[in-house]
Parts: structure tokens; sequence; C-alpha cells
């Protein structure tokens, strides 16, 4: 599951670069543009947060999976040496 949120993480991480390249260049000032360069700047950083917070519930997902795993084998070696 670790690799999935990872996966989410990077893509939402793009698209706050995305929104933050539209904030700086000109097609938010366009007549006609989907909003202006604040709600571009916001939306960046809306997506930057959130592929923060999925990133660091993939490190957490990943790291108790190791433990567990580690621990599973511990339990394992202690009952083939008696």
């Amino acid at each position: 599951m670790g690799r999935n949120l990872y996966i989410l993480a990077g893509t939402l991480f793009l698209f706050a670069l995305v929104a933050f390249g539209l904030s700086v260049s000109n097609v938010a000032q366009q007549p006609g543009s989907p909003g202006d360069a604040s709600l571009w700047r916001t939306m960046g950083l809306g997506f930057f947060v959130l592929s923060m917070v999925i990133a660091l519930g993939g490190i957490f997902s990943t790291l108790f999976e190791q433990a567990e795993r580690r621990a599973e084998e511990a339990r394992a070696a202690r009952r083939r040496k008696p």
C-alpha cells in the first residue's frame, strides 16, 4: 500500500508544480482564463500540502509493514530454535 501512496503523492506534487507554474506565467493573467494568479497559487499550495501528508502516510505504512515483517521473522526464528 505504501507504493500506491507514493505514486499518489508524486502525482499531487506534479499538479502542485503545474499550478505554481501557471501562477507565475502569463496564462493566469489572460482574459477568460480559469481563475487568477492567487487562485493558482492557493491550489498549488493545497496540492503540495496534501502530497506531503500522503507521502508521510506512505512512509508510516512502509515502516509499519517492515516492523511487522521483522517481528514475524523473529517469532519464526524463535520457534525453530528450541
